[in-house]
């Protein structure tokens, strides 16, 4: 561990250094971030996960930081270039930006027009005309015409000492660090629509003409924008008004208005045209790309985890139904560990001969497996299949239609192909189906995130980036709610922390072979699951109805003699503690506070001991559709509907209302007050109101609202490329542009550190 890393980070985290370094000791040992989080609070002094995690991040950025400093050392060093001076410099870099700039005039280079300038031997005359000194240039440059050096002229000489000169400017680190900071506040982005695309390009029309303050554009106009540029619609570029970038150059470098002060003033525009705003631009397009891709993730993030999160109906007899029209639907029931009984494909939507058949069949289903309740695809048909199954009075079975996306991904996973080998896809789908209605995250964690349907332009973000965040969120939330070991699948165990893929196949292969687990302790027997391993994975395991209670809750095998002691102090055994309050109230956690084992931690214990293996999500709440709208067509402006939020964007939420097609609320129409985040106010799963305010059946564009007195009109409101405050796409029809109060946040630029002192 680096002492002045742990320093620097309590420093700007506002936290404790024993935090900062308790952390990453844990981290350094191994430890997973749910693990830390729950069982190290000692050590941490409470931090939550998230804290956990911005601490592993900021260590990690200190450290590759490092890691580029020796590296440029180690260049200067080799090419003969550090001093005791440059050493400092490098070694007091407080970011990678400002670690480059001092770096940039020693770095190796391709040929440039002022190296070839230098091979001509004109640096001394650039050096002379750059110091301003009242010489006359024109005489100066006489000196050094020599045609053999392929120096003709004397014009030939003062472009080449100019070269030079623009050269020593792009290099300069204060001139750098200052048009950084001029690029990052008040550069435009402009975006214009390619010559001859005008027709090709209509999904982004909006942008053929837009502009606005970079450091203010959010997160989905900067990825639209540059997937538009990715496919040849959009020619993007971004820069501040040319003439604050080149006041800020003069006012560093010239010093007169003599004759050679006249040459450096051109060679400033030089450099600042040619070289300075060419890398400014690439740096600001890099750092809104790398912001909006956090923002992008963010927002998926909190998506996934609502989603996962979602309450669970429990343990029921469910039958799951994968509807479908010319193929019919396919049919799966499963008992209450959600293992398939019985699979079979009914016709509902064809001859009435068909429906008749099929209702009977589905009575007989119902009957003989003595199902619950009934979760529907909400896909194709699922509205239609919902109101068929609601009207053959099945002893009032309630019918629950489920969010199906990300299915058809599992259906053709290798995790369904090794549970149901012989089973055609759409069985698959339905057992997965009616599964998501008993656990949601039990499902869900075998399909890929990114299939789930929750994010925003996640095709565009850095993948690597994307993955790693939404693998977190899943790790966080499945040890959040802790696995049953005796009935996870693969895909689940593997979530749990110190486990993975491997150990939880093996796992998964020892209850196979050995039956049931009977206590944690018989974990270790697991091959490869070693102590460490077994340190991390305990406490999030639990074992129903096993020897010892306390392996149903989530109580870590190493405090189960704290809560030994307990019980034998009060003379009776630790189911007893469970089960009685009043014993649990005698308690004084004070006098079982160790070295190792504090107040947080022995608070925690309790907890468990009141309610034990308490799942974190809500209760099971029934949702239904209005019944006057099945479709698209059956929508009028002023109508007043039940919908479910789906996914949460930046610029608003979509809502399912039952039409097949979701609607979108603008962050406008979110409430009453301002919302600067639309994930202050709905989440995904989130059950709502909604008012329509416009239907557009052609595009399938559905304008909602959820402030009590929503602006209705049947007409959209004209508007003219740039001079709108937001693109077409992302306002509600019929209203004006929104308020500019209601415009992004102001840019939180991530590299806010990189501009130094200066």
């Amino acid at each position: 561990m680096n002492q002045e890393h742990i320093l620097q980070t309590a420093r700007e985290m506002d936290l404790q250094n024993f935090q900062i370094d308790g952390v990453a000791k844990l981290l350094g040992e191994g430890a997973t971030i749910p693990f830390i989080a729950r069982y190290r609070k000692e050590v941490t002094g409470s931090l939550d996960e998230v804290a956990v995690t911005s601490i592993r991040q900021r260590l990690n950025q200190l450290e590759e930081l490092d890691t580029r400093k020796s590296a440029v050392l180690k260049s200067l060093e080799q090419n003969g270039h550090l001093t005791d001076e440059l050493r400092e410099k490098v070694l007091s870099a407080p970011a990678l930006a400002v670690l480059e700039d001092i770096y940039l005039p020693y770095r190796p280079k391709r040929r440039t027009r002022g190296s070839i300038a230098r091979e001509k031997g004109l640096e001394p005359l650039a050096l002379e005309v750059f110091g301003q000194n009242g010489i006359d240039p024109v005489e100066a440059a006489k000196d050094y015409i020599n045609a053999e050096n392929g120096v003709e002229s004397l014009e030939d000489a003062l472009a080449g000492a100019r070269d030079i000169i623009a050269e020593m400017i792009n290099e300069d680190e204060i001139a750098r660090s200052r048009l950084r900071k001029l690029f990052f506040e008040k550069a435009i982005i402009k975006s214009r629509v390619s010559s001859g695309k005008e027709t090709e390009g209509v999904k982004f029309k909006d942008y053929f003409e837009w502009e606005e303050r970079a450091s203010q554009a959010p997160s989905h106009r900067i990825l639209a924008m540059r997937r538009g540029e990715k496919e040849d619609i959009l020619n993007l570029s971004a820069s501040p008004p040319e003439q604050d970038a080149l006041d800020i150059l003069e006012k560093l470098f010239l010093k007169s208005e003599a004759p050679d002060a006249q040459q450096v003033k051109l060679a400033i525009h030089d450099a600042y045209k040619r070289l300075l705003s060419r890398s400014m631009e690439t740096e600001l397009r890099l750092a809104t790309k790398q912001r909006a891709d956090a923002d992008a993730i963010k927002i998926f993030a909190e998506n996934l985890r609502h989603l996962l999160m979602a309450p669970p109906l429990g343990p029921k007899r469910i039958m799951g139904i994968d509807p479908g029209l010319r193929t019919g639907c396919k049919i799966a029931c499963m008992d209450r560990q959600g293992k398939l009984l019985h699979h079979d494909t009914v016709f509902l939507h064809m001859s009435e001969s068909k429906e008749l058949e099929s209702a009977e069949k589905l009575k007989k289903l119902c009957q003989e497996y003595d199902i619950e309740a009934i979760a529907v695809g909400n896909g194709t048909a699922g509205r239609e299949t919902q109101a068929f199954i609601q009207d053959l009075e099945t002893d009032s079975i309630p019918v629950l239609l489920i969010n199906e996306a990300g299915a058809s991904v599992y259906s053709a996973s290798e995790a369904a192909r090794r549970e149901f080998p012989d089973l055609d896809l759409t069985i698959r789908g339905a057992v997965s189906i009616g599964r998501r209605l008993s656990d949601p995250l039990s499902e869900l964690v075998k399909i890929d995130p990114k299939s789930i349907g929750v994010g925003q332009y996640q095709h565009d973000v850095d993948q690597t980036e994307l993955k790693n965040t939404l693998d977190e969120v899943v790790i966080s939330c499945v040890n959040a709610i802790g696995v049953d070991v005796n009935r996870a699948s693969i895909e689940l165990l593997t979530y749990v922390s110190g486990l993975g893929p491997s150990l939880a196949s093996n796992i998964f292969a020892y209850r196979n072979e050995y039956g049931a687990f009977k206590d944690r302790k018989e974990l270790k027997k697991v091959p490869r699951l070693g102590p460490k391993a077994f340190e991390q994975c305990a406490g999030f395991l639990r074992i129903q109805d096993g020897t010892n209670p306390l392996d149903a809750s989530a109580v870590h095998p190493e405090s189960y003699p704290v809560v030994e002691s307990m019980a034998k102090e009060l003379s009776c055994k630790i189911h007893d503690l469970i089960k009685n309050k009043p014993l649990r109230d005698k308690i004084d956690i004070r006098k079982y506070v160790t070295e190792t084992i504090g107040i947080p931690t022995l608070t925690d214990i309790m907890e468990e001991l009141d309610k034990p293996g308490r799942d974190p999500r809500k209760a099971f709440d029934s949702f239904e559709f209005s019944k006057k709208v099945q479709q698209i067509g059956d929508l009028k402006p002023g109508m007043s509907l039940p919908g479910i939020i789906t996914n949460v964007t930046a610029f608003g939420a979509f809502v399912d209302i039952g039409v097949h097609q979701d609607g979108l609320v603008h962050i406008s129409e979110l409430a009453d007050k301002f919302i600067k985040n639309p994930s202050d106010v709905v989440r995904v799963h989130q059950k709502v109101t909604v008012k329509v305010l416009d239907i557009d059946i052609d595009r399938k564009r559905i304008s909602l609202s959820m402030r009590q007195e929503p602006v209705i009109s049947q007409k959209p409101a004209a508007t003219k490329g740039k001079k709108q405050k937001y693109p077409a796409s992302e306002m509600v029809k019929g209203k004006k542009a929104p308020p500019k109060k209601q415009s992004p946040a102001p840019f939180n630029n991530p590299f806010a550190d990189l501009f130094g002192k200066d």
